[in-house]
């Protein structure tokens, strides 16, 4: 009787290791929704890769700009001086519309330059600690379309890569 109560613990032991699973943790570098990302170049010398001063992307019907510097205090969290950025696009719908601003530190030489960016979504499965994440490929026709007023200062944008799957790479071009 003693060997039989040794070996049913053993048992429920044996099976209680064996039954554990995983935990659900959606691990550091599991591959997530993708932004788009942009590079700036010389409109002037296209090779060349250029610095946009000031530049604060804000979403339509948002209220807060994209934020590129956490840290920063509120002047200059939702600025960068960069040339390259990455952004997000809406995960519900094929359209996202954002307003770049250049020099947007100073009003007086501040300029705004709307464009809507158009896509199409596919919803990838990726665990189940993660769940979904969704790609995106930029329409054939028109993927970028700049609007707005007659005082652009992007004067060109360029696609290099239509699908969204990689955020590591440069998507779009812009020149200005």
């Amino acid at each position: 009787m003693k060997k039989i109560k040794t070996l049913l613990v053993a048992f429920i032991v044996a099976n209680a290791f064996w039954s554990c699973e995983k935990d659900d943790i959606c691990a550091d570098g599991t591959p997530t929704t993708p932004s788009v990302v942009i590079e700036f170049y010389d409109k002037n010398d296209p090779t060349v890769l250029k610095s946009v001063t000031n530049l604060r992307v804000i979403a339509d019907g948002m209220t807060e700009p994209i934020i590129f510097n956490a840290t920063g205090n509120e002047d200059t969290k939702y600025l960068t001086t960069a040339n390259k950025i990455k952004i997000p696009l809406k995960t519900t719908e094929d359209i996202t519309s954002y307003h770049f601003t250049q020099n947007a530190a100073n009003p007086a030489i501040s300029n705004e330059d709307h464009m809507v960016f158009n896509y199409s979504r596919t919803d990838q499965y990726v665990s189940r600690a993660c769940g979904y994440k969704t790609t995106f490929k930029l329409a054939p026709n028109n993927p970028v379309i700049p609007e707005g007023d007659t005082d652009k200062w992007i004067s060109n944008i360029v696609t290099v890569q239509s699908n969204i799957e990689n955020p590591n790479e440069t998507h779009l071009k812009i020149y200005f």
